[in-house]
């Protein structure tokens, strides 16, 4: 969708929606992350334990999309908000690579936790469900940085099912190497869309520009921090 056939309601709607959103994921994410710690503190898990610092990285996401749209001009914070989401991207992919290391160098045997497979089915259903509203609104608006957060979501999304993965491994076959091996993947994957992020490549998924603008500094925000001269 042109973000030029947005009426300034509908803007406004959407704003306040990847708003709310926000806080959502912030409040979902800082309970799993509470939960997972303690979790895998009972069971001396370092796979649980790594999945609720990753909910604490996915927190940070969330609170520079909400910093970003409590201003009056949410554009005008695009190309630092992204920058700042890139900067969770890279954090996110330096807590999994340390805990997967740990894991592979001997960190200690984990024990079962029912908890743990609980939490990561949950994620499971409630963080789709975040990245579908996050992208739907993301598009529509015209936002690379409500874009680039529901990235961050599927990857929490992705690490849920590494996490049940590895549980489930662990507690039915005793194989502790499998979760650090596939976190490694995740870790990779969350440093490209990190680039992406700083870049502000997440444009690729956004509405189109406003061709109808006199000027390339009338274009929605979306095409306004991709562009090569805003780069730097």
């Amino acid at each position: 969708m042109n973000t030029s056939t947005l009426t300034p309601e509908r803007r406004t709607l959407l704003s306040r929606r990847s708003l709310w959103l926000a806080y959502a994921t912030a409040g979902y994410n800082l309970l799993e992350g509470l939960v997972a710690i303690a979790a895998g503190a009972a069971a001396s898990s370092t796979a649980l334990i790594g999945f609720g610092l990753d909910s604490f990285v996915e927190v940070s996401s969330a609170a520079v999309v909400i910093w970003q749209f409590r201003s009056r001009v949410p554009e005008e914070r695009e190309r630092l908000a992204l920058r700042l989401i890139g900067v969770s991207f890279f954090a996110l992919a330096a807590w999994i690579t340390v805990d997967a290391g740990r894991s592979l160098l001997g960190g200690g045997e984990a024990s079962p936790s029912p908890v743990g497979i609980g939490l990561a089915v949950a994620s499971l259903i409630v963080m789709p469900l975040l990245v579908h509203a996050k992208r739907r609104t993301g598009r529509e608006l015209g936002s690379a940085t409500v874009m680039a957060d529901s990235t961050q979501t599927a990857l929490c999304t992705y690490l849920s099912a590494v996490l049940l993965v590895g549980l489930l491994l662990n507690a039915w076959l005793g194989w502790s190497w499998a979760d650090p091996i596939a976190a490694l993947a995740i870790a990779a994957v969350a440093v490209r869309e990190g680039v992406s992020a700083w870049r502000g490549d997440q444009c690729d998924d956004c509405a189109p520009p406003n061709l109808a603008s006199p000027t390339p500094e009338a274009a929605p925000s979306c095409a306004d921090g991709c562009r090569p001269d805003r780069a730097g």
